[in-house]
């Protein structure tokens, strides 16, 4: 009785989640300790600084906006049997191409707006659809092809930035989309350089002045409820989780497999490229730049959505908990001078509980199973 008790409890994902949390913040006040710093000291000053700071709060909305696409994206191809490690490059493409269209075109903002969301996840579909239509035809798995394709786009990124004849001579990429295009608060303001109108705003008016703050978040949390629906709800979503549990069952029952499998990547990457789109739009410079390594939202990504159990609306609070920790602890090294390798080994440890805390039913079925074994050996004899 006890056995399953414990066998509920360990498969509540809820629990599983804030156990893995609680042990992580254990493993980094251990972590503290030992550079000595007072650890409980070092978690209230990382609360007090993120939630006791307007511009704090801000900053986690912005840092969580496009992780809660790429960790949506991840989580959507877990439900489905697939492991999307190239939404890192289904970002970047999405960024890129957004990026050139937002320059090239300068249509009304109702119009414009809509056009550079569409060619982000379009560039994400064709990113994700490859990985998917090599993985259904030619067994090629969508880890190896989403690490080369990760590659792929971080130079095509580099060579658009640099080499492309959107390049500004003697700066270190294009210029800036045009402003139909971009989606923080008061972008025709700050464009203008119209600062007074924005810090008449009451309260957050100085705090607006000189954040990022966008619209991104409601596009991301649209975006989560959205892919839920389909997984859920959908008879797609449905056919999509049969081929991800047992593709040969799927296929027995007349789900066209490999048709699923390009699907499943193409809608995984469409979210991951609309992260991008929404990041070129809401941050400033709103420019394609160069870059000298992955900037790690499609990473970010995915450990989100291993800290949400694969949940995808979970992803939304995994996210704003990711950006707490980071900021947090640019806090606690600010403050306390720590290592700034402490905030990831603390989110390292709280994917590895969650990891173990996956491991444990198993574990406590055979330990059950092992006692009613011993229990009837007994009394056979």
């Amino acid at each position: 009785m006890k056995e399953n008790k414990l066998n509920k409890l360990f498969t509540n994902q809820l629990f599983t989640t804030l156990l893995a949390i609680f042990l992580g913040l254990i493993l980094g006040a251990v972590l503290l300790l030992i550079t000595k710093i007072n650890p409980i000291e070092a978690y209230k000053q990382m609360i007090v600084g993120v939630f006791g700071s307007q511009r704090n709060i801000f900053e986690v909305i912005i840092k969580a906006t496009p992780i809660i696409l790429t960790g949506a994206s991840v989580a959507f191809a877990f439900k489905t049997g697939l492991f999307n490690i190239g939404a890192e490059g289904q970002y970047i493409f999405g960024y890129v191409l957004a990026g050139v269209v937002g320059i090239l075109l300068n249509l009304p903002w109702f119009l414009q707006i809509p056009l550079l969301i569409i060619v982000g996840m379009l560039a994400g579909i064709i990113f994700g659809g490859i990985s998917g239509f090599l993985k259904a035809k030619f067994g090629v798995h969508e880890v190896i092809s989403g690490i080369m394709l990760n590659w792929i786009a971080l130079h095509f990124h580099n060579y658009v930035a640099l080499s492309s004849p959107l390049f500004i001579q003697n700066t270190s990429g294009t210029g800036p989309i045009n402003l139909s295009g971009q989606i923080k608060l008061f972008a025709a303001e700050k464009a203008a350089g119209d600062y007074q109108s924005i810090l008449n705003v009451p309260v957050i008016g100085k705090i607006l002045s000189r954040s990022d703050i966008n619209y991104g978040i409601i596009i991301a949390v649209i975006a989560a409820i959205v892919l839920h629906y389909i997984i859920k709800k959908s008879t797609l979503g449905y056919q999509l989780r049969a081929v991800g549990f047992n593709k040969h069952a799927a296929e027995f029952a007349g789900i066209n497999v490999n048709k699923n499998i390009i699907i499943s990547m193409a809608i995984s990457g469409a979210i991951a490229g609309l992260a991008g789109a929404v990041n070129i739009m809401a941050l400033s410079p709103h420019k394609i730049t160069s870059l000298a390594a992955f900037e790690n939202y499609g990473f970010d990504g995915l450990s989100v959505a291993l800290i949400a159990g694969s949940n995808i609306l979970g992803t939304i609070l995994a996210a704003i908990l990711y950006s707490v920790l980071k900021i947090g602890g640019n806090i606690i090294q600010l403050q306390y001078n720590a290592p700034t390798e402490i905030i990831s080994i603390l989110i390292g440890g709280i994917i590895f509980f969650i990891a173990l805390a996956n491991i444990l039913p198993y574990l406590a079925d055979k330990i059950a199973s092992r006692k009613l074994k011993k229990k009837y050996n007994k009394s056979d004899s």
